[in-house]
């Protein structure tokens, strides 16, 4: 049942937090664990649980939800959905996350849960996993609802799960606008992420009873800031708060620290993964508080199906098609390199007169035995470093300088990269730089891939990215525990 509350009979209560998201350090706290209405930020969970279905293969992003009429009559912020019509996971997730709509919202906890009462529950087991301790939901949206509260301090611990747990996902909440299926919608945040250096999410939210509410999140650097505000006057006086806050919580944060990620909560899916079920409807609350144990033998483990990958556009897959090539060879190249430093370890004199012999030997009558040209004494290595005209090779010897460039950039007037740390070796730096390289590859096909020598080791570096991409390098590197730092055109 939805309690309307009236501003002049309850003014919205302020408080919030501000935490170094590295390591979860409160840097600073205000009434953080008073509970009050948390409005839209409840979507917060609304989304993590959608990311947990979606992995776990209870629900796909393609999936089709049919709005029930439960859904369709939801107030404002909304997408619009009329009762019957059919759409996609994938276009309720951006609506919910984007524009904050109530519709989409209901509609993702009622495919996920099958109501919004069973949702409610699910999302009240998350929040005890994830450590919220005092927050209690009533609903998929946030709008006031008695016994619906939280705590500045909880919703700041949900949006560091939203960015460790799921940082496949976490690139939705910074977008400033969103194709949501049945037309775009507009970020309800955006005055903040337009305003704020290195801001990129994470949920605003508002009610007469809550005020202006948001969880904000930046990074500069090394430096990620998490802060929580609850009841703000007006969007622009949460903003100018939010800002102040932001700014204390980097000026305090140190710029090196250990990355301590949350502890991921396992997975219970569906009424507890099924160990408990619940007799009665799910629309009748008297009954379900009675339970029923079952044991079972289990007799096959399905395998789980595979992570849907998201809708790709037809530019997009013809760039995979062609990167394939570029893989292959990388790898190729990496195998060779790996088996000419083996060879050249393991090579002696008396293997190379062994191999003269061999050759003697195998040759055909009559004709002479050529004798190989003796071994250098220092091995160079060819390194085939691709242009945009021709492909060229490219000698480097060890000790002749302090770069090594493994592989030429393409990417035309880009003059920011990002470094990823100091190794003992350069075979160490260069492993690296492929490693990650492949595992990033919608992210630094195309990059310089370079090692530098310095004082303390060999820094591998990308460069040939734009600063907003070097951004968003860093920050997906960062979210897996990578160390990562932007470098500045020189």
């Amino acid at each position: 049942m939805i309690v309307g509350v009236s501003a002049k009979i309850m003014a919205a209560e302020y408080a919030a937090l501000v935490m170094d998201a590295r390591n979860g350090k409160i840097l600073h706290s205000s009434n953080a664990d008073t509970r009050l209405h948390p409005a839209s930020l409840t979507k917060m969970m609304t989304l993590y649980i959608a990311f947990e279905a979606v992995e776990h293969g209870e629900i796909d992003l393609d999936t089709l939800v049919t709005i029930s009429k439960n859904a369709a009559a939801e107030p404002p912020s909304k997408l619009g959905l009329k009762a019957g019509q059919k759409i996609k996971l994938r276009y309720l997730i951006r609506a919910a996350a984007v524009k904050s709509a109530n519709d989409a919202a209901t509609a993702i906890g009622e495919a996920i849960e099958g109501s919004e009462a069973a949702f409610a529950r699910r999302m009240n087991r998350t929040a005890k996993q994830l450590g919220m301790s005092r927050t209690t939901f009533k609903n998929a949206h946030g709008l006031t609802a008695s016994g619906h509260l939280s705590t500045a301090r909880d919703m700041t611990v949900l949006g560091r799960h939203v960015f460790y747990d799921y940082p496949e996902y976490y690139n939705i909440f910074s977008r400033k606008t969103a194709d949501a299926g049945v037309r775009t919608v507009t970020h309800t945040n955006s005055r903040f992420l337009n305003s704020y250096a290195g801001a990129d999410g994470i949920k605003t939210g508002y009610t007469s009873a809550a005020g202006f509410n948001l969880v904000a999140s930046a990074q500069r650097g090394n430096e990620r800031i998490i802060t929580t505000v609850f009841g703000g006057r007006s969007t622009a006086s949460r903003n100018a708060r939010v800002t102040e806050l932001m700014d204390l919580g980097f000026k305090r944060a140190p710029s090196r620290v250990a990355v301590v990620k949350p502890k991921r909560p396992p997975y219970l899916g569906k009424a507890a993964g099924g160990a408990v079920m619940v007799a009665g409807t799910q629309d009748a609350p008297k009954v379900a508080s009675k339970i029923i144990r079952v044991t079972v033998n289990i007799t096959k483990s399905p395998i789980p199906k595979p992570r849907p990958m998201r809708e790709l556009a037809p530019e997009e897959e013809t760039l995979l098609a062609a990167m394939s090539d570029d893989i292959l060879n990388a790898v190729t190249q990496a195998q060779e390199e790996e088996q000419v430093l083996a060879l050249a370890e393991a090579a002696t004199t008396e293997a190379a007169e062994v191999l003269e012999e061999v050759a003697a030997k195998a040759a055909p009558a009559g004709i002479a035995a050529i004798a190989p040209k003796p071994r250098p004494a220092t091995l160079q290595l060819a390194a085939i470093t691709p242009t945009s005209a021709q492909i060229t090779t490219q000698t480097v010897v060890a000790d002749t300088g302090p770069e090594v460039v493994t592989r030429l950039s393409t990417s035309g007037s880009r003059h920011w990269g990002v470094n990823i740390g100091t190794y003992g070796s350069e075979y160490e730096a260069r492993k690296v730089l492929l490693k990650t390289a492949l595992t990033e590859l919608d992210m630094l096909d195309g990059a310089l891939r370079k090692v530098v020598k310095s004082k303390r080791g060999y820094q591998a570096n990308f460069l040939g990215l734009t600063q907003d991409l070097a951004g968003m390098t860093c920050r997906r590197l960062s979210a897996r525990g990578v160390e990562c730092s932007p470098i500045g055109p020189t």
